[in-house]
């Protein structure tokens, strides 16, 4: 591995926290402060931010319109306006409250860091001193660009792939030295693989796996092969940025080759049983009906690839299992939709895609001996 990681920077003692020092905080786990409008936030964050708006929506709307049409000076009193008395006494509390708890926070805002150093010099005067964030948002976010693409172009990636339903996620876990990506995506990458909770924005995904990437290598062997899950480019929503996509597509192949009834055992608890408990934990009156609906949905999304016939009988197959499971709680039925698509869709797929890679596979077996086999590489760092 090649990132290149800074020693001990201490930013904590520095006022102006420069570029050089940005992996630092997100190795460190930093929390941050953003400053910047809730609208500005919504669209890009870093996991470890929390949004207290100098500016709220509207303020900056007014305060960008009066730049304008009059310039910067006229923006500045109108914010001071806008922002004074109690409003800017509420906005100070908050800061200063969140630093409390976090005492190693920073600040920034979206670029040039009037906003945040107003707020910085406004917290100061109560007698709170933080970090400010060089070059803000705009900057920690270019920085996690570049590993990405820094990882594309020197890291030496390996695959793990295989069947729908052979546990690849779960070798994933064990291996220090991986990166998840459907993790990051908060998604199974499949048609049913929707969770309950929302996917991040496509910002928010790069942010998590460029910092996962800043993670991974400043605890293992500067030699050591990255693991990832072979995946599409698009995982729900989101996508794989292409740099590092084209990167994976060139790297080499390790199969996972399990039982047909291990994998039905695995996408019955994965999508069936683990999904209902989801559903119905986030609402216990309706869970049942939301999580039907999340089956049946995912189905359709396939219906056309699946062919007429086949969908039909996949659906009710499904509809009757649902059936049965909301009468007695039995999951059993839902093996036969199951079984259908893993034989008759997702496995053809599977095997004419895997048929244009075959050059690249270096390795093949069961759950047991890909971990086996991935782990040889996995020592850990004896560097730091």
């Amino acid at each position: 591995m090649v990132i290149s990681i800074k020693e001990n920077s201490n930013v904590m003692s520095k006022k102006t926290v420069t570029t050089k020092y940005f992996y630092d905080l997100f190795i460190n786990d930093t929390s941050l402060l953003d400053v910047r409008a809730e609208d500005e936030y919504v669209k890009g964050s870093f996991p470890r931010s929390i949004n207290l708006p100098i500016l709220e929506n509207d303020e900056r709307r007014l305060v960008g319109i009066c730049y304008k049409q009059q310039g910067q000076q006229a923006a500045i009193k109108l914010g001071h306006r806008l922002v004074c008395g109690e409003i800017k006494a509420a906005r100070i509390r908050s800061w200063c409250e969140f630093v409390t708890t976090q005492p190693n926070t920073h600040i920034y805002c979206w670029r040039g860091g009037m906003r945040s150093n107003i707020a910085r010099q406004w917290m100061r005067e109560t007698g709170v001193d933080i970090p400010l964030v060089e070059g803000g948002y705009k900057a920690l976010r270019r920085s996690l660009i570049t590993v990405i693409d820094e990882a594309a172009e020197n890291v030496s990636m390996i695959r793990i792939g295989g069947k729908t339903g052979v546990a690849k996620s779960r070798i994933l876990d064990q291996i220090t030295c991986s990166v998840d990506l459907e993790k990051h995506a908060n998604h199974r990458g499949s048609s049913f693989g929707r969770l309950i909770s929302q996917q991040p924005t496509q910002v928010n995904f790069e942010h998590a796996l460029a910092i996962d990437l800043l993670r991974t290598t400043n605890h293992v062997r500067h030699e050591q092969p990255l693991f990832i899950e072979d995946e599409s480019r698009n995982i729900g929503t989101v996508y794989i940025p292409f740099a590092f996509y084209d990167a994976m597509w060139r790297s080499k192949l390790v199969l996972v080759e399990m039982p047909f009834e291990f994998r039905v055992q695995y996408i019955l608890q994965a999508y069936v049983i683990d999904m209902l408990a989801s559903y119905e934990a986030e609402d216990t009156e309706n869970g049942f009906e939301c999580f039907s609906h999340f089956l049946q949905e995912s189905l359709q999304r396939i219906q056309k690839r699946l062919g007429l016939e086949r969908y039909k009988i996949a659906a009710e197959l499904m509809t009757k299992a649902l059936q049965t499971q909301l009468r007695s709680g039995d999951t059993q039925r839902h093996e036969a939709w199951i079984s259908l698509l893993l034989a008759e869709y997702y496995d053809p797929m599977y095997e004419y895609q895997i048929g244009k890679k075959q050059e690249l596979v270096i390795f093949r077996g069961d759950y047991e001996a890909v971990l086996d086999w991935a782990l040889q590489f996995d020592a850990p760092s004896s560097v730091g």
